[in-house]
């Protein structure tokens, strides 16, 4: 027998030979599987690639270059307002891109792109050497669980050309979001398989290429046949890129990033603009990495100076152009986009006319830019009323800490002579610690509250309108009981210095809000004939057929408020409207606004009596806006208080005098309808809100010089005021 040394030894050997063995057949093995695996991958690749043409994507909005842009809001002076967008993006046409700019993406993203037919083949080699084999063979030799920690992708990224970034950007957008994702996003026995051969993630990315390469080739035959060249077809593509393509920063194409960045038109760029042409081109392999800011410069800096020497390379810029541009600093711009004043409610009101628009237009289009906007508004108006409703909101809360950040508003100027829109504020601009957008809640027109004593002037009218009372007629204001619906019991009217005068002139109850006289002459004339002056003067809210609705007990919203004061002071029936036109992003005139007047027809002069006494609120001493009869207002306005059941609205809307005038409307309280608190009426908390806003109205020349009341209208109040002279 031999030794037991020598036995081992031969068993070893034997061992060895079967592990040799089997590495060898399991390397065979994995080349096989691999061999296997990539000719079914370029099989069904190469037919699916060129010969399938199923479930293409509708070209038709690339084509017309319908990409999302920048929607804006115009004012009355034709002056941008408003700018809103999903994406900040400004389409541009292969013209308005300098050369520089173009050689610029050239250099650095696909030099051969006007040779190519969406795919550069010449590439590809270069392309597979990045693929990571260790990866691959790793994979293959020890397969994991989907559920486990994933590995690197097989695949690398880059190589792609200008078209196919193109149509990752604009047709595969969810598919490239998605195939990061651990989780396999395709269906089929292939993509099932390599799945388990190569990961998830690596079979997202590769599925997501093909069709990637795919949709590229279609587009460019497309794009050729619709422009009749394929060099043409290729100015169209790059103008799409240079337009779609994400530079950082919520900015969307060279021309937004050109201005973000430098503070400068796309289309101003020369030569001696090299650096800035081949910084913009760098940002778009990595926005996140080489989108310039002011306080990281360095890698942005390396990744501009690659792409003028590529730029030189191509024979774009000569050497000594790349050493100049070389020696360029990184300057950015103070990048503040938007110093237009906040107009949410504006927005709102906007977005409601598109969508009863006749055109069948919608916000959406004008989110995406495919319209734009021509409003009624006067942009420095809507600062001055932002920040007037902020200082009147300021100056309550001053009185009341405790509610400091709570208490809400709401303004509306309306011009007299056609009722379109001057400005408009929904809410104060920082609500619970949050600032206002265009979502926000627009308490103009969405909010219905009780008007208070701001519906007294139309009770006044409509018994105006009767013939039977005048502004000297002698009414009774002494104790007076209602009743409403079905209650049973009457409720004592009160007024709110809790006393009674007795018998005075209709104009001195209405300056001084007698709430007894309201009823009475309410009870006189029938409620249903209040209900049809306020449709006459047009309020569409359906009131409260009650007696109590002469007081302000019906809701209403501040904007149909406006509107019927707005009517008292011109005589013109008109709904308001903040649209004048509608432009399409080709220029195409969609709409003009046709603004029909009507004059509302009353009889006896009834409208003529209703200004004299609402300008006799503010000139009668103990009128409630008498405080307005000042030398520090200098602005002949009528008007009147509104206050709520316990104070839980203030209420000014107030005019100057006929179809050249404004008029005004405020609103304060708390949206959960709490108290503002004792003796906070309208007259204190809403007043000074429109006087600040008259005042610098005028002062700033935003109209024509303050219209006058009538002669005549003025020599009646100052009869009755004993001769007193008009204070102006």
């Amino acid at each position: 027998m031999g030794s037991p040394s020598a036995a081992r030894k031969i068993r070893d050997h034997r061992f060895v030979g079967l592990r040799w063995k089997g590495t060898v057949l399991l390397l065979v093995c994995t080349i096989v599987i691999t061999a296997v695996i990539t000719a079914a991958v370029v099989a069904a690749g190469f037919y699916y690639i060129y010969f399938d043409r199923t479930n293409l994507p509708d070209i038709g909005p690339f084509a017309r270059f319908e990409f999302p842009a920048i929607g804006r809001v115009y004012d009355n002076s034709d002056q941008l307002f408003i700018e809103m967008a999903r994406e900040y993006r400004q389409n541009i046409r292969y013209e308005d891109i300098p050369p520089i700019v173009r050689d610029a993406i050239i250099a650095t993203e696909d030099k051969n792109f006007f040779s190519h037919s969406g795919v550069d083949y010449s590439i590809i080699p270069r392309v597979l050497g990045k693929v990571r084999i260790g990866t691959l063979v790793s994979r293959l030799t020890s397969p994991r669980r989907q559920d486990e920690v994933p590995r690197p992708a097989i695949f690398p990224h880059g190589g792609s050309t200008i078209t196919q970034q193109l149509v990752r950007g604009h047709f595969l957008k969810d598919m490239t979001a998605q195939e990061n994702s651990n989780q396999l996003r395709h269906g089929g026995f292939l993509p099932r398989a390599l799945s388990y051969a190569i990961g998830p993630r690596s079979v997202n990315m590769l599925v997501r290429k093909l069709e990637e390469i795919r949709l590229s080739l279609w587009v460019e035959r497309e794009m050729q046949a619709r422009f009749a060249s394929k060099h043409r077809a290729k100015e169209e593509i790059l103008a799409r890129y240079a337009s779609l393509i994400y530079m950082g920063n919520s900015q969307y194409g060279f021309a937004v990033a050109a201005e973000y960045y430098f503070g400068r038109a796309l289309a101003t760029f020369t030569v001696d603009d090299a650096d800035k042409a081949a910084l913009l081109a760098g940002i778009a392999k990595s926005p996140r990495t080489y989108a310039p800011t002011a306080r990281e410069t360095e890698r942005v800096l390396i990744r501009r100076n690659e792409t003028l020497g590529l730029m030189a390379k191509n024979g774009f810029i000569s050497r000594d152009k790349l050493r100049e541009a070389e020696q360029n600093p990184v300057q950015v711009v103070s990048q503040r986009r938007n110093k237009m004043p906040q107009a949410p409610a504006v927005v709102e009101n906007v977005f409601e006319a598109l969508k009863e628009h006749p055109a069948g237009l919608s916000p959406e289009d004008l989110r995406h830019g495919r319209i734009h906007v021509y409003s009624t508004v006067d942009a420095r108006l809507q600062q001055i009323v932002n920040e007037a409703l902020e200082h009147g909101i300021e100056l309550y809360e001053e009185r009341h800490p405790r509610a400091k950040g709570l208490v809400q508003g709401s303004v509306v100027v309306l011009r007299n002579r056609d009722a379109g829109i001057l400005a408009e504020t929904g809410g104060r601009q920082l609500y619970e610690g949050r600032s206002a957008s265009h979502s926000d809640y627009n308490r103009v027109t969405k909010s219905l509250r009780q008007n208070g004593s701001a519906m007294k002037p139309i009770v006044y009218l409509a018994a105006f309108r009767q013939g039977t009372f005048d502004l000297d007629t002698m009414v009774p204001d002494q104790p007076i009981s209602v009743s409403d619906g079905q209650q049973q019991t009457g409720k004592w009217i009160s007024n709110y210095d809790g006393q009674f005068k007795g018998m005075i002139p209709l104009r001195r109850a209405l300056a001084e809000s007698r709430n007894a006289v309201a009823i009475w002459i309410t009870k006189q004339i029938g409620i249903d004939s209040v209900l049809r002056m306020s449709r006459n003067l047009g309020v569409r809210t359906p009131l409260k057929p009650y007696v109590s609705t002469a007081l302000g007990a019906s809701e209403v919203n501040l904007l149909e408020l406006a509107n019927a004061y707005r009517t008292m002071a011109s005589g013109i029936l008109a709904q308001p409207y903040v649209i004048r036109r509608v432009v399409r992003d080709s220029g195409e005139v969609v709409a003009d606004n046709e603004i029909r007047e009507s004059p509302v027809y009353l009889t006896d002069g009834a409208l003529s009596l209703i200004q004299e006494g609402l300008r006799g609120v503010v000139r009668i001493p103990g009128g409630t806006a008498h405080a307005l009869n000042s030398g520090r207002f200098p602005i002949a306005v009528m008007g009147k208080t509104g206050t709520t059941n316990e104070f839980r609205d203030a209420l000014f809307i107030g005019s100057t005098y006929g179809t050249e005038g404004i008029t005004v409307a405020v609103r304060i309280g708390f949206d959960d309808n709490r108290s503002l608190g004792r003796k906070e009426t309208g007259g204190r908390v809403a007043l000074p809100v429109f006087r600040e806003i008259m005042l610098r109205a005028y002062r700033e020349k935003r109209f024509g010089p303050v219209p006058e009341f009538p002669a005549q209208m003025e020599q009646r109040i100052s009869a009755y005021l004993g001769g007193d002279p008009v204070v102006q």
